[in-house]
């Protein structure tokens, strides 16, 4: 017997355990069309006598997300989106479809469109020195290991490193775990292909060419690698 579809559910879903809530959204992977196996529902809930809180639940056959907010909890967790430059609860409350709609609905979706759009405030220019040496310390530690073992979360972190980097660089959102790549892939898919195929080929063949490569050439325009002459609170 097929589980009933993602919308369905969502809708069951409010009308069990929200019925009094102000609003409702759907989001995540069903509403863009990239749903897996085992992906959930992510859904939003605003209630004046609750939260904000997140909890996780199985409901409908569906492993469900559910993350609540009271009319103005959600502001400081769009400021904390900004902070980090990583839009989880903007993104989902831009691209949500509405299961309960409310006169807050249309603002706070508004107020996401505008951050979204916006993107992260640009680094400070010790931010930029600071991110510049980490990378560098990162890049120094892959190409001078000789630990094969070692070697591959060494690139774990390069990787991350160099995906934050090159978004931030260029004034853009950047993602964690599957939203790596789709973050980039979002801003320059020919950087993105490149950026997993050098990956790939080393975790492959341990050929580190390529990487380093890759890494030098973001690094250029801003100086290349930094270590001497780098301080912070002196």
């Amino acid at each position: 017997m097929e589980r009933v579809d993602a919308l369905k559910a969502a809708e069951m879903f409010i009308h069990k355990y929200y019925p009094d809530c102000t609003a409702a959204l759907l989001a995540g992977s069903v509403v863009r069309g990239e749903a897996t196996e085992t992906s959930d529902l992510d859904i939003i809930v605003f209630d004046d006598d609750k939260g904000p809180y997140r909890e996780s639940v199985i409901a409908f056959d569906w492993p469900v997300e559910v993350f609540v907010h009271n009319k103005t909890s959600y502001q400081s967790f769009f400021e904390s989106d900004i902070e980090r430059a990583r839009p989880s609860l903007l993104r989902m409350i831009s691209e949500g479809i509405v299961l309960i709609d409310a006169e807050i609905v249309q603002i706070v979706k508004q107020q996401a469109d505008e951050l979204l759009k916006k993107g992260p405030a640009p680094w400070s220019e010790q931010t930029l020195r600071t991110k510049r040496y980490m990378l560098t310390d990162a890049l120094d530690d892959f190409q001078g290991s000789t630990d094969e073992a070692e070697a591959i979360f060494i690139a774990n972190t390069l990787a991350d490193r160099l995906h934050e980097f090159f978004l931030r660089t260029n004034g853009r959102w950047i993602g964690d775990s599957k939203w790596v790549v789709r973050a980039l892939r979002e801003f320059d898919p020919v950087f993105t292909d490149r950026f997993v195929t050098v990956f790939d080929e080393f975790y492959r063949t341990r050929n580190k060419h390529a990487v380093i490569e890759l890494v030098e050439e973001v690094l250029t325009p801003f100086g290349g690698r930094l270590f001497e002459g780098y301080s912070v609170g002196k």
